[in-house]
């Protein structure tokens, strides 16, 4: 798949931020889509920019994910809509940041279901379908949270931390099937990701959706089974954290996430 016109490609957490980015460039890249969020409003409005500026499809598809059965749900809305998913972005993801014991728990419950649960279950029954055909990909969105501990976004990097260890292995295991997985591990991103609370990030360190996605794309493009789709020094941290004793990372994590106010985190009302 190193093409992406005429491919029907399904963004999971496509109404905003990342995911929005990734619907955009695909369909600028000649793909079909089906678009995939908990609310539909934001979606029909992105499948008609798509359908008037590329002439591509865009099926829109409302399901709460983290929902015990949600996977199912989408999953039935694909095949009942006659839909063949070529490639499955995996983007939707959720995260709590501040002290674990301080923050309420559902929150953590939540990013669990969604950015563990949900990913893994949709690349089994997407990905089953892939591997009977011998044709297709699938591109699980993680972090360079993945990497280390992460003091006061524990549970958030845990979650991403399964990410790269599962989409490692199933790359592998599919290595020569015809079909490609591969994990984005993004720095990063403006895309709101602390909406609703009082932590924000720096926009000196961030960086544009738009070229995350344009960049993941690429790389699955050049069959990697690894990107990181963002500014250079966030590729050597996660080098770093890989050779340096676990302790020391955690504790320099630890640093400046309280430097970043993360440790004091509230929500908004």
């Amino acid at each position: 798949m190193d093409s992406f016109n005429g491919i029907t490609a399904l963004v999971t957490g496509a109404s905003k931020g990342l995911g929005r980015a990734y619907a955009l460039e695909l369909a600028r890249r000649g793909a079909n889509l089906v678009l995939v969020a908990r609310t539909t409003a934001a979606l029909e409005a992105l499948a008609a920019e798509v359908r008037a500026a590329h002439g591509v499809t865009a099926e829109v598809i409302g399901v709460d994910l983290a929902a015990p059965a949600g996977s199912e749900v989408l999953a039935k809305a694909v095949a009942d809509r006659g839909v063949q998913v070529d490639l499955l972005v995996n983007n939707a993801g959720s995260g709590s940041a501040g002290r674990f014991f301080e923050r309420p728990f559902d929150q953590s419950a939540r990013s669990v279901a969604l950015n563990v649960g949900a990913l893994m279950e949709l690349t089994y029954l997407f990905g089953r379908e892939m591997v009977a055909r011998g044709a297709g990909g699938i591109i699980n969105v993680g972090s360079t949270a993945a990497f280390q501990p992460m003091p006061y976004q524990a549970s958030y990097a845990a979650t991403k931390a399964f990410v790269l260890s599962f989409t490692e292995a199933v790359a592998e295991e599919l290595r020569g099937s015809g079909v490609r997985v591969m994990a984005a591990h993004p720095g990063a991103t403006d895309t709101g990701f602390f909406d609703g609370t009082t932590a924000t990030m720096d926009p000196r360190v961030t960086d544009p959706p738009e070229s995350v996605a344009a960049r993941t794309l690429d790389d699955f493009a050049r069959g990697r089974v690894a990107s990181y789709p963002g500014r250079g020094v966030n590729r050597l941290t996660t080098l770093v954290a890989r050779v340096m004793p676990r302790r020391t990372v955690t504790n320099a994590v630890a640093a400046l996430n309280r430097k970043l106010g993360l440790d004091v985190v509230t929500d908004l009302h």
